[in-house]
């Protein structure tokens, strides 16, 4: 899981490097590069979530990113995965689909990265999904993740999460759960 996390960011970077348009603003984000996403970025890679602070019911701050072709291509090359499903409008279409989809695993690490972003890189110790629908280029996906329970189990200190990934029109295209181990104050 964690490699599939890795080649979404990489084919993120690289997709956001290409997708740069007029006055450096970059497509699908709408922000320039260095500008206030990246520092929001920044500043949650930064912050510790400690376990006193974390409650039931707590709600992470969504993330969202619209797919584009840019990003199937991309992540094909990063992963290997060259299904023309994912790529060939042609074929795609011949099959009997609308247009390409997007990659399963893509959008699983589009969650897995707004896991990672909330409790720390590393922290993840569970992570489980189940693809409930197929995403689409120029959809915009976005992360909920939702704190159902802590506990501890020895040493650890353990959040359990709900997490979904989204469209605009809260379609569930990815429904899952995740357990990360979080710091305790004390």
């Amino acid at each position: 899981m964690r490699s599939a996390a890795r080649t979404v960011q990489a084919a993120a970077r690289r997709t956001d490097r290409q997708q740069e348009g007029p006055a450096g603003r970059t497509a699908g984000h709408g922000i320039a590069p260095g500008g206030a996403r990246q520092e929001e970025d920044e500043e949650m890679a930064d912050a510790v979530l400690y376990f006193e602070d974390v409650q039931e019911g707590d709600e992470v701050p969504t993330r969202s990113h619209v797919l584009t072709r840019t990003d199937l291509v991309a992540y094909a090359g990063a992963s290997g995965d060259y299904n023309p499903m994912h790529h060939d409008e042609v074929k795609a279409t011949a099959a009997g689909q609308p247009s390409v989809f997007g990659h399963g695993m893509f959008s699983m690490g589009l969650l897995g990265t707004a896991i990672t972003d909330y409790v720390g890189a590393g922290n993840v110790t569970r992570f489980t999904v189940r693809f409930a629908r197929q995403t689409w280029p120029d959809e915009e996906l976005r992360s909920s993740i939702v704190v159902t329970g802590k506990r501890t189990e020895g040493d650890l200190h353990l959040i359990d999460l709900d997490v979904r990934l989204r469209n605009a029109d809260g379609e569930e295209k990815v429904v899952g759960e995740a357990t990360a181990k979080v710091p305790a104050k004390a």
